[in-house]
């Protein structure tokens, strides 16, 4: 049995990036771990119905995905970049310590949110091999409209090196996604079903499988 930790900034990266990966997990007898960095406030413009709307959210959201635990370290959505960052990296160690994971699931490096951004640095940092001795396996996950969106830069693309056939859970991991409704849009905008299916399908045939996702191994200790 793996013990899995995904971590997302803001709930719905786990789902758009690994969703179909983590229901795979859970099937193969996996033990599931949910952390979340942000959280939103009315401050920053979130009515408290959103606010209200998202705690029911990431609690069904982690029962679908039957995960073990789920820590939220509640910095302010958006704000990542005006954190402290020994502070965000102290709170992703002590939540790291407790779970004790051999495979780490993280945002992309180079996503055009900063707080995507912000994030990978300090997960990084958080998870380094000679103090977490545990963490086998390190992956960076996509996630639609952030990924793509970042400029096209050298460094900033994302060539995956790993891919997992999804085609068994593509349909449940729409589903999960279906539960954040704020977050969903029409095509041909990028966080439409149809798109969400459409980079499935596209990762897929790269690997000969009709639905995958994909990754950058990141580090792996065999």
């Amino acid at each position: 049995m793996k013990k899995i930790v995904v971590i997302s900034v803001h709930p719905d990266d786990e789902t758009l990036g690994c969703g179909g990966t983590l229901l795979k997990h859970y099937k193969n007898g996996d033990q599931l771990h949910w952390l979340i960095l942000t959280a939103p406030v009315t401050a920053r413009g979130y009515s408290e119905q959103f606010v209200n709307d998202r705690i029911e959210q990431i609690s069904e959201v982690s029962r679908r995905y039957n995960f073990q635990s789920v820590t939220e370290l509640n910095f302010e959505a958006g704000g990542l970049s005006q954190e402290n960052e020994s502070d965000i990296i102290t709170a992703i160690s002590k939540a790291i310590l407790k779970i004790e994971p051999d495979t780490v699931y993280v945002v992309n490096r180079s996503d055009i949110h900063s707080d995507h951004r912000v994030a990978f640095e300090t997960v990084m940092s958080a998870t380094k091999s000679f103090r977490y001795p545990f963490i086998k396996k390190i992956l960076m996950y996509e996630c639609i409209s952030e990924t793509e969106m970042a400029p096209p830069l050298d460094g900033n693309s994302f060539t995956p090196n790993v891919f997992s056939d999804i085609t068994s859970f593509i349909d449940e991991k729409i589903e999960i996604m279906q539960i954040y409704k704020s977050e969903l849009q029409q095509k041909p905008m990028p966080r439409s079903i149809e798109n969400i299916r459409a980079l499935a399908t596209f990762r897929g045939s790269t690997v000969g499988v009709m639905y995958a996702e994909s990754f950058m191994l990141l580090r792996e200790i065999n």
